[in-house]
């Protein structure tokens, strides 16, 4: 079992698109970068062995930004879900946009895979910030309207009696910013 973190480079156009309108490029690649390296930090905590699974920029990059003992693996080809199903199982699948992750989730997660069941991470906006699989489960990655509210809802039926986590807030959208303000201060 191991922790897939997903993450991007954190590019000025490329990352957190959806804040640029409230932080400007290069604002929103700084949160993208904070971000990340806070989800990095609680996965270190958690003890718990991980790989960062990158995009948009070459390894060397991530390894000058994150440092050399961070695991890199490159991310698949394809959408989200083809992504996230390269991965594989048993695994647990994180973003870097929640930031309040714990190590405490993550045991949860890994509790439920040595049980032998699925962990699912409901996120205030209808989509997840966790999915944990103990066998390989394509179908929870096809035909998901990714980037939606519905993505939840077209997930969770795809899962054989799932552990339900907290449901917590991802940082996505400019009125997702008040919640969290030392993360732009």
């Amino acid at each position: 079992m191991r922790i897939a973190i997903f993450a991007r480079a954190p590019t000025p156009g490329e990352a957190k698109t959806r804040l640029i309108p409230a932080l400007g490029p290069a604002g929103a690649a700084a949160l993208h970068a904070a971000l990340v390296e806070h989800t990095l930090g609680v996965v270190r905590a958690s003890g718990l062995p991980y790989a960062l699974h990158f995009t948009g920029a070459p390894e060397a990059t991530f390894r000058a930004w994150l440092g050399a003992d961070v695991p890199l693996i490159p991310q698949a080809s394809g959408d989200l879900g083809a992504r996230l199903a390269a991965v594989p199982a048993p695994c647990i699948l994180i973003g870097s946009d929640c930031p309040d992750l714990t190590p405490a989730h993550l045991h949860e997660a890994a509790a439920a895979l040595s049980a032998g069941r699925p962990a699912f991470g409901p996120a205030e906006d209808g989509g997840y910030w966790l999915l944990a699989l103990p066998t390989p489960n394509p179908q929870a990655f096809q035909n998901i309207d990714w980037g939606t509210a519905q993505v939840a809802a077209q997930t969770l039926p795809r899962l054989e009696h799932p552990v339900i986590l907290d449901t917590l807030a991802d940082c996505d959208r400019p009125q997702d910013l008040p919640r969290w303000p030392h993360l732009t201060a």
